[in-house]
């Protein structure tokens, strides 16, 4: 389910299926020329990721508005936000909560997070309609919906 009046509607009618949320987690830096084509690239790999995701597990996860902060800021200052976000989450009736990202800064503050990290080395750049990416996301879909199921049993 995703965050569309629709699939909201559905999610209230049927809560005690959906246990499980994806939240992305996405670094915004305007300011950094150098850094803007890759950021902006890994932005819109991760939200297919996650549409992907949610896609392959409809009906046990609601896929969340993005969390997007700035690449400079201090991760501490981060988990803060982003654990409120779940303190929030969790009160619906949510087992497990998982952030998808590709900023490496997260594995260094996972343990203060209140939900799993699901943390994969991105590419900077490369042809979002190429077999090739496609491939390489289908790949990774596979792989992460594997591990997130691994978490219901």
């Amino acid at each position: 389910m995703k965050w569309k009046k629709n699939d909201i509607i559905q999610y209230m009618e049927a809560k005690d299926f959906i246990d499980s949320v994806l939240i992305p987690l996405v670094p915004f830096q305007v300011s950094d020329d150098n850094t803007l084509p890759s950021s902006t690239f890994q932005s819109e790999v991760i939200q297919i990721l996650a549409n992907e995701i949610e896609k392959e597990l409809t009906g046990r996860v609601l896929l969340t508005p993005p969390l997007h902060y700035l690449k400079s800021t201090n991760k501490d200052t981060e988990v803060s936000r982003l654990n409120q976000w779940v303190q929030d989450v969790k009160q619906q009736p949510f087992e497990h909560v998982f952030f998808l990202t590709f900023d490496s800064g997260w594995k260094k503050v996972e343990k203060e997070l209140d939900g799993t990290l699901l943390w994969l080395p991105g590419s900077k750049s490369g042809n979002l309609q190429s077999a090739e990416m496609r491939a390489v996301i289908k790949d990774q879909v596979d792989q992460l919906g594997e591990l997130i199921r691994s978490y219901w049993v």
